[in-house]
């Protein structure tokens, strides 16, 4: 059976490995949560165990739904009577997406009078509705029309433990500070016999976490008192006693043998005041000691191992202060230079404030805030000596400076959007000439691929090498990426175009994501990576143009914009290149989305006398030729020359109602309109396939739709 756990965002791949570990078949990221095959018992144990998720919901219908009356009549064929008593009190979350129904709380409402009136009609009594305390829970999910009902089993939101007592102005979610702890390595460091340290801690919530996971203390244990966290009917009561049961004593012996060694420290004596109650409630007040204590007061540790952890004040109610995350990024090179730190900030400018250098960063969500969590290890890497930290020089401090100012317009869009793979900087200074492109992987980790603009050829070498190196310096002071993560690459100018080759023989691939496909790129071996971030948008109009339909893709690459298709579930597909590397890359691609058989054709051929010899008829059809290709195994091909002779025959294979989209990236290419209109209607749609990450770059593409006449 399969079910959905739903997380803050940031916290998937962190949830979906926890999930595997909780012995669930198999555990997937999605967005703000995890796709799971496991048994209700799978799904029982999550709900008391899971350190991470926010909801665990088990879906009980699945049905198309156009609009409201669609809604209503799928949750009326829903045997409600089986999921909940005559006496059982309910409550609907609704979350919608998509233009037919944009109003979530009256797709609750539809719900509601839905399950009111088949158990009235089956049962002759109707179910009260507690928005707070309800006996069932029932989850609405809407979206590309279509709607999921499912059952919350966790019965309300996880992150909420049962011992806190006392919170603290901005508090920290224990989802998320479960997420900081594992990423500072905290169960292994306590395994090791290290310390847990948070100078800044609050009401102690990192800190409680951290004795609780220390401790093997299920986070749903006293979340209910050990009673089951829903009365829907078919929710295995026997099952969850037993979970319980052994849950509890698994935190008896834990607890009995947790160690001390947690410090806690605050300027505020109210917090530490909370902190210290919030513990008791806990049952690990004896392993915490709490201090009131300025920041720069942070004593050394006499454990030789250990981790910081630390959610410094950063949201619009506590003023976030560049000079604060200095000062503790000072006082714990002072206090514990050889430990690991994991440190929630507010936004990669204040990480980089406190003047550590993260070994890894992630993005992630506490409540609305998106934050930026570095890794640390350590905290202060032993110098050789006579060196010490330079200043960034003029350039390489202006490049990082525009860095940041790109980092922060985008990042509303790349929340909105999910996008982890975006162009970041493109020769915003002229002087420092070079495209950087952001790699976000499965995994969480951030790579970095830089292309440099040839320079005209009046500038010395030794003044683009430098203006290099510190557009380089400027990169990675920004990210925090060591130099093997980042792939710098020089574009050079040939006939017709840039020059392609091979630059390296690394065979590294990374698998990133794009909407709901997983695709491969590589970043140091060829000029391009596999993936074209600026066909983003257009990659994604096509696929769900082409659901249900036939696909072709032609000069398709490693085939991105064919796995976004069979994704969104295109019947069939066809894609055409002459390179066999592309077109194993593009297999690849559609084995990592599990997608194969005879639907899914591959040929490697010359597109454009492919394109002449074949017969089918195609739905929606892709064709982004190169600017030029002088191959020895076919024809020459020049976009300029050759591009009515090939949205011809691409014409020609048209079904009817079907599209096609052309596109190339050759800056100065004029369509040949007069010869188009005799067997095309055409429209360029270049500005709306331009995403905001290349606004600076209008010119990187231009595209075109075209129906047959």
């Amino acid at each position: 059976m399969k079910f959905f756990a739903s997380c803050s965002k940031g916290l998937e791949y962190l949830l979906a490995d926890e999930l595997a570990a909780l012995g669930c078949a198999r555990a997937t990221a999605a967005i703000a949560g995890a796709n799971v095959e496991g048994t209700l018992e799978d799904a029982q144990r999550a709900v008391l165990w899971s350190q991470l998720a926010s909801r665990v919901l088990w879906p009980i219908a699945e049905f198309d739904c156009a609009d409201e009356h669609a809604l209503y009549a799928g949750a009326c064929a829903v045997d409600w009577a089986q999921h909940i008593g005559p006496m059982h009190s309910i409550a609907i979350d609704a979350h919608v997406s998509g233009a037919a129904i944009t109003h979530a709380h009256y797709a609750a409402q539809r719900v509601k009078d839905a399950i009111v009136d088949v158990l009235r009609q089956q049962t002759g009594q109707r179910p009260d509705v507690d928005v707070v305390a309800p006996d069932v829970r029932i989850s609405l999910v809407i979206r590309k029309g279509h709607a999921i009902l499912s059952i919350d089993l966790s019965g309300g939101p996880m992150h909420r433990r049962g011992w806190r007592k006392v919170q603290g102005v901005a508090p920290l979610k224990e989802t998320v500070a479960t997420a900081v702890l594992l990423r500072g390595g905290w169960p292994k460091a306590y395994a090791d016999g290290g310390d847990l340290l948070d100078p800044m801690c609050g009401s102690g919530t990192l800190l409680i976490e951290g004795a609780l996971m220390a401790a093997d203390v299920a986070p749903g244990l006293r979340r209910h008192d050990g009673l089951p966290p829903t009365r829907w009917l078919g929710f295995d009561q026997a099952q969850w006693q037993a979970l319980c049961e052994d849950a509890t004593a698994r935190a008896q012996r834990g607890l009995a043998a947790l160690r001390p060694g947690f410090h806690g420290s605050d300027l505020d004596p109210h917090a530490i005041r909370a902190a210290r109650e919030n513990a008791e409630l806990a049952g690990v007040r004896e392993a915490i000691d709490f201090s009131v204590r300025d920041i720069t007061a942070l004593p050394q540790q006499t454990n030789a191992k250990g981790v910081v952890v630390c959610n410094p004040p950063y949201d619009a109610r506590l003023a976030a202060d560049p000079a604060l995350y200095r000062a503790l990024g000072d006082a714990l090179k002072h206090a514990a230079p050889q430990w690991r730190a994991a440190l929630l900030c507010g936004d990669a400018e204040l990480a980089h404030a406190t003047g550590l250098r993260a070994k890894k960063s992630y993005q992630l969500f506490n409540g609305a805030i998106e934050c930026s969590l570095i890794a640390v290890d350590p905290i202060a890497p032993a110098q050789r000596e006579g060196t010490d930290k330079r200043a960034l020089p003029e350039g390489a401090q202006m490049v990082a400076n525009r860095l940041r100012k790109n980092l922060d317009k985008l990042a509303r869009w790349r929340q909105q959007e999910q996008v982890t793979c975006f162009r970041a900087y493109d020769a915003d200074i002229p002087e420092y000439a070079c495209a950087v492109d952001v790699y976000t992987t499965l995994a969480g980790e951030t790579w970095l691929h830089v292309q440099e603009y040839a320079a005209p050829t009046e500038i010395p070498e030794a003044t683009t090498r430098k203006r290099l190196n510190d557009l380089l310096l400027g990169v990675r002071e920004v990210f925090g990426l060591p130099r093997e993560r980042v792939a710098v690459k020089t574009r050079s100018t040939g006939k017709g175009g840039c020059k392609y080759g091979r630059f390296d023989h690394r065979g590294e691939f990374l698998t990133v994501e794009e909407g709901a496909a997983k695709l491969r790129v590589n970043l140091f071996d060829y000029l391009d990576t596999g993936l074209f971030l600026d066909h983003r948008p257009l990659r994604a109009q096509m696929a769900l143009e082409a659901r249900g339909k036939r696909f072709l893709n032609l000069f398709c690459y490693t085939g991105a914009a064919t796995v976004q298709a069979a994704v969104q579930g295109a019947l069939l597909t066809t894609s055409v290149d002459l390179s066999a590397t592309y077109l194993e890359w593009l297999a690849d691609n559609l084995r990592e989305n599990a997608i194969g058989g005879t639907r899914h054709r591959i040929a490697q051929a010359d597109a454009l006398r492919w394109l002449e010899a074949d017969r089918g008829e195609y739905d929606v059809i892709f064709c982004d030729p190169p600017t030029f290709s002088n191959s020895k195994r076919a024809a020459d091909f020049d976009v300029q020359r050759d591009h009515v002779r090939l949205l011809r025959a691409a014409v020609a294979r048209l079904a009817q109602g079907g599209v096609l989209y052309f596109s190339n990236n050759f800056r100065r290419f004029k369509l040949d309109e007069a010869a188009l209109a005799e067997f095309a209607q055409v429209e360029e749609i270049s500005a709306a396939t331009l995403p905001p990450d290349f606004a600076r770059n209008a010119r990187i593409h231009r595209a075109w739709r075209m129906t047959a006449r």
